[in-house]
């Protein structure tokens, strides 16, 4: 009968792990040190700093982008002068004493209407809330809004609301002081225009001159074009609501069309705002009234989006439906209303950086185009510096400027 055999033992003896133990133990220890660089530490207490004194100068940095941007918009005006045979101080003279003069007539024209029409509405609110709640009440289902419209007490809204009141015309008053800072603001960084520009060229290496010069380029196109977009599409939007509004009888057109058009400052959202009041307030004339004032509303936001905008804006936003809404969102959630004024022309820019500098995205291959860019990148800056060599950093920012201008135009036209 055969036995099994017995298979070898794996485990060491006792007296081989004891030696290896031994063995171990007489052998020096071998330390994990971590050494963290002297310039990364620098860095990154570097980093932390920044943002400190960003997030502690959060309204200064507000009022700077302010006035860069008031500075965008109306620097074309100023070089159209000065092509005019205008001295350049002479020309922004003119264009900031048009621009006091026209803001002071709207004020002088529109504020003590304005004011009297909001008297209006407060006065006769009572019986417009009442005539609403009797058309929502027709409905079984509008019946417990109606009931709630009837039950408001503003005494008890006013005084719980009383601090945020208070809060809210501080806030006012602070802003128009950011807003004058930043226009005062603006005219000296117009006036120094050349000193400045010609310090930010002597901290930028000779050789990043032409790219940097593009950049400053399609900023100020940028920046300048969603302006200037902005103040045409919301003046012919309150344009419209007025006419419409007189046109069908609404009173306080006025009040509700300049509401209107400082709401169509936000797209896509802004539309909702805009039409909400205009509605509600054609709700007691009838129900052909409303839907005249509803129908025409959304033609003319239809028109506007399709229309006016490309045509107003031009190639200075050029950015897809999904992008404009996502900064939207981003905008707002960081900070506010400003945040979402803002985020167009930030995301605008974001992209025109990723175009400028070339930046290779994950997964993108080199196009053709991307290729004759380079070696026009390469040729513009060759011509620069031939044409600047031994020149002071404030004369060569100007030649920079010159041929990076000249591109553009010429990139406009080959688009054209």
């Amino acid at each position: 009968m055969n036995t099994p055999q017995s298979k070898p033992s794996i485990i060491p003896p006792l007296e081989e792990h004891d030696e290896a133990e031994q063995q171990a133990a007489r052998l020096p220890r071998r330390l994990l040190r971590i050494e963290i660089a002297p310039w990364t530490i620098f860095t990154v207490m570097l980093i932390i700093v920044g943002l400190w004194l960003f997030i502690r100068l959060l309204p200064v940095m507000l009022v700077l982008v302010g006035a860069l941007m008031i500075a965008g918009t109306l620097s074309p005006a100023v070089d159209r002068l000065e092509r005019l045979g205008v001295r350049r101080d002479g020309g922004i003279a003119i264009v900031f004493s048009l621009l006091f003069v026209l803001t002071s007539l709207l004020f002088v024209l529109i504020v003590p209407e304005l004011i009297n029409q909001v008297k209006s509405v407060i006065s006769i609110e009572p019986e417009m809330r009442e005539r609403l709640a009797q058309w929502l009440a027709r409905s079984p289902l509008s019946i417990s809004l109606a009931e709630a419209l009837r039950n408001v007490h503003y005494d008890t809204l006013f005084k719980s609301s009383a601090a945020s009141v208070l809060s809210f015309f501080t806030l006012v008053v602070e802003s128009i002081a950011y807003g004058v800072g930043a226009i005062f603001l603006a005219l000296y960084i117009m006036l120094d225009r050349d000193r400045l520009r010609g310090a930010v060229f002597a901290v930028v290496p000779r050789t990043h001159h032409i790219r940097l010069s593009r950049i400053l380029v399609n900023l100020n196109l940028i920046v300048g074009g969603y302006i200037r977009g902005q103040l045409i599409t919301c003046a012919l939007m309150a344009a419209f609501m007025f006419i419409l509004l007189t046109a069908c009888g609404i009173p306080n057109a006025l009040v509700i069309a300049v509401f209107g058009g400082l709401a169509d400052v936000l797209p896509y959202i802004g539309i909702f705002i805009t039409m909400a009041p205009a509605v509600a307030a054609a709700l007691p004339f009838g129900m052909v009234i409303t839907m005249v004032v509803f129908l025409l509303m959304l033609a003319y936001e239809e028109f506007e989006s399709r229309v006016l905008v490309p045509v107003v804006y031009g190639r200075a936003m050029r950015l897809p439906s999904s992008m404009v809404l996502l900064a939207l969102i981003a905008g707002a959630t960081l900070f506010g209303i400003i945040g979402a004024l803002l985020a167009l022309p930030v995301a605008a820019t974001i992209l025109m950086l990723i175009d400028t500098l070339r930046v290779e995205l994950p997964g993108e291959t080199e196009q053709i185009a991307d290729t004759k860019n380079r070696e026009k990148d390469q040729s513009s800056e060759q011509e620069y510096t031939r044409r600047t060599d031994g020149m002071p950093a404030e004369q060569a920012s100007a030649i920079a400027f010159k041929i990076s201008g000249q591109r553009k135009k010429e990139e406009n036209q080959a688009e054209q």
